[in-house]
């Protein structure tokens, strides 16, 4: 088994919130409990709706909690000639195909995923008729994707159903995050992902592209979410506000007891050593494969995917 490799892969439009650094904290504690790396990613491949400067305030505040990653942080908005030959690999080789449907004409002929979203109906899987071709979908099929989630356990989901063939490159010509991500953990060599359940229904379409590029499947943990007030996921799209690192070590325990750890410490040295303790306690009483207290959290997302 390759050394672990796990990584933070922050969107920056906008600073950390608690439930970012609850995200950020998960992935670090299981990179030091494996004695394996810890990256950060900022994925600002939407560049547009990054606001300058966010970048370098959320890894400002990454340092001041502590949390300082093993290599030069990585930027996607300087990876696209990456991500172009990953596509021309999946257009080569017959797994993806250009599409030429605008936003309306999809929602004319598409159905509603369990999520709400529109499953995309196929339209231009034999060619587009001779109009433009405005984005480039991945080709799926009815196979189910099955995967095992460290906390939620076995998962499955058939991604030609639940959303069908997906965008890898928009019509704005900016990369899609799926494949964006997909490229980069493996050009990083990442062998785990910890990150927040709101991401757990990526999950199969990330595995998917894994398998049709040829790259290998991560480990995931998808961790509890952080609800506001109104019992939505805080999120920078509703306004969250930005973690108060006046006290650092108070910010890092906050995080930690979304995660059902209760930690000692004044500093972030002492409550992220006190953390890695009780993580890798965690993980030698209930091992790899099973569902810890600190993971036995109710799911406040209330999917079964």
């Amino acid at each position: 088994m390759p050394r672990y490799v796990g990584r933070f892969a922050p969107s920056p439009t906008g600073p950390l919130h608690a439930g970012s650094l609850v995200a950020a904290l998960a992935s670090w504690l299981d990179a030091r409990a494996h004695n394996g790396r810890w990256l950060v990613r900022i994925e600002d491949v939407d560049l547009p709706r990054c606001p300058a400067g966010t970048d370098a305030l959320i890894l400002e505040q990454l340092a001041r909690c502590g949390l300082v990653p093993d290599a030069p942080p990585q930027w996607q908005s300087r990876r696209g000639a990456l991500y172009a030959a990953a596509l021309a690999q999946l257009v080569e080789q017959g797994h993806a195909y250009g599409c030429a449907c605008t936003r309306a004409q999809i929602a004319a002929h598409a159905v509603r995923s369990r999520h709400g979203e529109l499953v995309y109906p196929g339209t231009c899987r034999s060619g587009t008729g001779g109009r433009p071709v405005r984005a480039w979908r991945l080709r799926t099929d009815s196979a189910p994707v099955a995967w095992f989630d460290r906390r939620l356990g076995p998962q499955s989901q058939d991604v030609q159903q639940a959303v069908g063939d997906f965008v890898l490159r928009r019509a704005d010509g900016i990369d899609a995050y799926q494949l964006a991500v997909v490229v980069d953990d493996a050009e990083q060599g990442i062998t785990d992902v910890v990150r927040g359940a709101d991401l757990t229904d990526n999950t199969p379409r990330q595995i998917l592209l894994q398998r049709r590029l040829g790259l290998p499947t991560l480990r995931y943990l998808h961790t509890p979410l952080v609800l506001g007030l109104d019992g939505e996921k805080l999120s920078k799209q509703n306004g969250a506000a930005a973690i108060e690192l006046a006290d650092p070590g108070a910010a890092l325990r906050a995080a930690a007891s979304h995660l059902g750890l209760r930690l000692e410490g004044r500093i972030p040295a002492e409550v992220l050593a006190a953390g890695v303790k009780a993580w890798r306690g965690m993980i030698a009483a209930f091992g790899e494969g099973r569902h810890p207290p600190a993971f036995s959290i109710p799911d406040p997302t209330g999917s079964t995917p």
